[in-house]
Formats: C-alpha cells, structure tokens, sequence
C-alpha cells in the first residue's frame, strides 16, 4: 500500500492490505487462507485451527511499578516481565516478517469520541482481518485518512507458536498485554476471538481510570428511550434476548456507562451459532450473510448449506457480523441512562425462581458472585450440575478488583434510579435429569412485562432461602412456574437444593469478604430450614 508501512514496529514487509473491504477479503482468503469456503448465505466460512475458544490460562500481563498496585493479580491477571514481553513480541514481529503479505486494520473501540481509543490489527489471516473489520468501529474515509498513530496495537501472530522453554510460558500459546507500551500480542491461538476479548481487557482497565463504568454485557433501547443492560455469561441468552425486535439494538458483549450514559465498545456482534435456528432467533438468523464470518461450523461440502446442530469441530462455533446487520440496531450505539438491569443466570439445579427483584444490597452481592450452573461435561455417570461463578459476569477479563467495578455500578444505580432484576434461564420443575428448561417465550415475556412496568407492580413474596422478591403473576407466563418450589414433584428435595445452592454462594463469595461491606455480605442467602 502506497503511502503506508509497519517500518515503526520492525515491519519489512511491502504488500500491505489496509481496511479493505469485505469482498476483497474474501477473494484473499478464498486464495490464501487454508479452509476458507462461502456458504449458501454468502457467509465467509472459516476454521480457527486447534483452539476454538479462548486460552484464559495462557493471558499474562506485564508488571510494571507504574500499573501494578491497579491490577488484581492472580489467576486471571497472571503477571510477566517486561523483558519476556520484548522476547514474544519480537517473536512475532519475526514471524509476521516472513509473510508475503500482511492484513493492517484501523479501527475505533467505543462510540462516544469523547472516549474511544484508536486500535490497530497486524495480522497475516484473511479472516481475522474481516473479523476485526466486524468487530471495531469502521472509521469514514476521512477518518482513515487522518488516523495517525494507533493507541494500541495488536501483533496478531497466532499462527506461530510461543518457544515453551521461554520463561512464564505454560504451553505454546501466550496472549500478552503490555500497558506501558500499549501493544498486545498474540502467539500459538489463531482463535479468532482472543483479538475482541483483548480490546475489552484494556477498555476494562483504562475506562474505570477515567470514571467510565466498563461492563460485560448487552444493551437495547424501547421506544421511550428507556435502556435495558442484560449481564449474562456463556449460555445464558445474553445476546438472543437482547436482540428483540421491538427494540434497538445498542450491542451485544461489551459497553460502557458513563456520566452522559452508556455506549458499546463494539461496532460488530460475536454470536454464539450452535443450535441457530430461524424460528429461535430470527434477528441473528438473518445477520448471517455475505460480510458475516462463521467460525468452526460444519457445513454441506456441495450445497455449503450450514449445520448449526452439528457441533462436531466445537459447541463454541460463532457469527462475526457489523451491528448494522441487525436491522433495528441504534446506530451511533449509545444510549441514556438504564432504566433496567437484568442479571441473567443459567440454574440447572433449577431453585432460582425465573425472576425476582433485587435490592441494591442484593445487586451488589450478585454481580460480585456472577452466578451460572451447567451441566457437568459429559463423562459417563457424571450428571450433577456444576455451579459457576465468574465475578461481574466476566471474570475472565476484569483488570481491576471486582469490588471497583461493584462500586462502580452501585454509585451509577443509586443516582438514576435503575430497577434489578434476576432472571433463570434454566431450569424449572427440577435439577438436571428431572427438570426441563425454561422457555424462551416465557422469558421473553418476563422481559416484556419489565420494559411496560407491569412486574414492578405485582404482589411479591419473600424466597426463604435467597431472600430475593419473587413476584406471584406475569402476563403470559403460567403462575404455577414462578415459585420454583411448587414445580418440584418433591418439594424436600427442592429445600435440600436450594440449600446446598446456598452454600456455594456463601463459599464463594468468602474470597471478596475483606472488600465488601456488611450490607453486601447480608444479602446473600440465608442457610435456614424451610
């Protein structure tokens, strides 16, 4: 690209790609990106090699005097010394060297300027190319024009593995972020994902810097203007129930919220596909079209028809696509002040009730505890649920101690008056083995009746284990399910569940008592005969 090089980072190489546009990315990866087919939608199918998800265990931050007393350390924030940074970065920088020809993307992280962060992609795929294409901000032409030097970059050299004999390599994969020197880079991972994830890792720690709320969740707008936040992790119908059509779309994984409101950090979606369906999810269905990338998934080799049960590469197969392609999506996505919160969980021991109200005590020490339950995996003879929890419903890529961003999101709740609630997207009628799963349209409509103000209006009653309000009538929904209790067949084995549940939570959350206050601490549940 005339004009242009990566002579500033060690970079030789001539035959640069910059922001090109979709269909001349699929024509580069078509020819040079090993597996790339387009799909009957006109998708861009595409395979992540070996790892298909993230690489948590493998995420290391560098130790500097100048950031280290910010950050919690421990085993999400494993620290490395600058001087192995310099060993893997010049590890990639070597690789990317011996490429023909290099994939540049310069894009933003965040919709409001007052706040958005310059970010710069240097990889050697097509593909992670056009998913970053979908995932950043897309500037104008005069944007890029005038883009100057990047805030971050990020040496995106997954294909090549880290030397295992370096020190604080645990495996060939290392993902690595360096804050000093504002770069990132990526070896041994060609998962796709651990570019997006990174992003939000440094939004995670230099918007609390500033005051700015940075959250893990998805985010839609009603007619009124009234914002909804949905806090969620994997499975539990975050991004399907944020994607409604009777609301805008302000995006689905990452935002902020700040004195003004709240924006998206993203510019695109990244959508779990196994089991897509569209009669399920109608919005995400559609998205999946020519500029969509489709990561993992099997397909018909004839008719590239896609199999979206078909988990045999990976149950985490995804949809990369622009917000846009959500037809009632808030474009710029930025929005007011939330009106609702709805902590989304998914209980296979199926006690939790499918909504309850919580106080701000019981807001705090929820989003503190992030609580999930799944199936455990599946060995033979192994059907217990196995609870989750993941601290302000993604642990994974906080950088600061949970407790700031409790704090944080308690100041913002106590000034604008912003309804919480708790939402069971799992079981009903019994654990795993005995209960089914709540339905979708029973959810939605629980959804429905918060944004109208309906719920907030019914009669309550007092769960005796969690203390959570559980309201006794929902339009649409059959009374029967609201009180998980009355669902079970045998109504002692649901007491000793929801004790046992109890005492994970009270196990838990033990680990954060030194930094919560006695308020938060005295609204978890409570281990008492019922």
């Amino acid at each position: 690209m005339e004009g242009f090089s990566l002579e500033r980072y060690g970079i030789h190489v001539r035959d640069l790609v910059r922001n090109a546009a979709p269909a001349r990315l699929y024509e580069e990866a078509i020819r040079h990106d090993r597996g790339s087919v387009i799909a009957s939608s006109g998708a861009l199918i595409t395979r992540s090699g070996k790892k298909t998800g993230r690489s948590p265990l493998d995420k290391r931050i560098v130790r500097n005097p100048n950031t280290e007393k910010d950050i919690w350390w421990g085993k999400i924030n494993i620290p490395l010394d600058e001087h192995t940074f310099q060993i893997n970065r010049e590890r990639a920088v070597d690789y990317l060297n011996t490429r023909d020809r290099l994939y540049v993307v310069d894009g933003f992280a965040g919709w409001d300027p007052k706040y958005r962060i310059k970010v710069r992609i240097i990889c050697s795929r097509p593909y992670h190319a056009l998913f970053m294409h979908n995932m950043l901000i897309r500037p104008t032409p005069e944007e890029l024009a005038t883009f100057g030097e990047p805030d971050y970059v990020i040496y995106n050299a997954g294909e090549f593995p880290a030397n295992s004999h370096t020190s604080h390599m645990t495996s060939k994969t290392s993902v690595d972020l360096c804050f000093e020197d504002r770069e990132f880079v990526i070896l041994g991972t060609e998962y796709a994902g651990e570019m997006k994830k990174g992003i939000f890792t440094i939004m995670h720690y230099i918007m609390p810097r500033q005051g700015v709320l940075s959250m893990h969740c998805s985010a839609n707008e009603g007619e009124r203007g009234d914002v909804t936040l949905f806090f969620g992790l994997s499975g539990t119908g975050k991004t399907t129930l944020s994607a409604d059509p009777r609301r805008r779309l302000i995006g689905d994984d990452e935002h902020c919220w700040t004195e003004e409101g709240i924006f998206n950090i993203e510019g695109g979606c990244y959508a779990k596909a196994i089991g897509l369906s569209a009669e399920k999810e109608p919005e995400i269905w559609e998205a999946i079209r020519f500029g969509t990338v489709l990561e993992n998934v099997v397909y018909d080799p004839e008719t590239r028809v896609v199999d979206f049960d078909d988990d045999t590469i990976t149950e985490n197969t995804r949809a990369s696509y622009p917000i846009e392609f959500i037809p009632n999506a808030r474009i710029p996505c930025v929005g007011g002040h939330p009106r609702n919160i709805i902590f989304l969980t998914y209980d296979a021991f199926g006690v939790l009730p499918p909504v309850s109200r919580l106080s701000p005590a019981q807001a705090m020490y929820h989003f503190i505890s992030g609580y999930t339950a799944k199936v455990a995996g599946t060995e033979v003879g192994v059907t217990e649920p196995q609870a989750t929890f993941s601290a302000c419903f993604g642990a994974a890529f906080l950088v600061w101690h949970p407790s700031k961003y409790a704090e944080m999101l308690a100041e913002k709740m106590r000034a604008h008056g912003t309804n919480v609630w708790l939402l069971n997207t799992g079981l009903t009628g019994g654990s795993y083995g005995t209960g089914t799963r709540m339905k979708l349209a029973y959810t939605r409509a629980i959804i429905d009746a918060i944004h109208d103000g309906t719920l907030a209006e019914v009669p309550t009653t007092t769960d005796p284990v969690f203390g959570i309000e559980v309201p006794t009538a929902c339009p649409n929904v059959p009374s029967e399910i609201l009180i998980p209790r009355n669902t079970w067949a045998d109504p002692e084995a649901y007491d000793r569940t929801a004790r046992r549940l109890a005492e994970l939570f009270n196990r838990n959350i033990e680990q954060f008592r030194d930094n919560c206050t006695e308020e938060i601490l005295q609204a978890g549940p409570r281990l008492v005969e019922v």
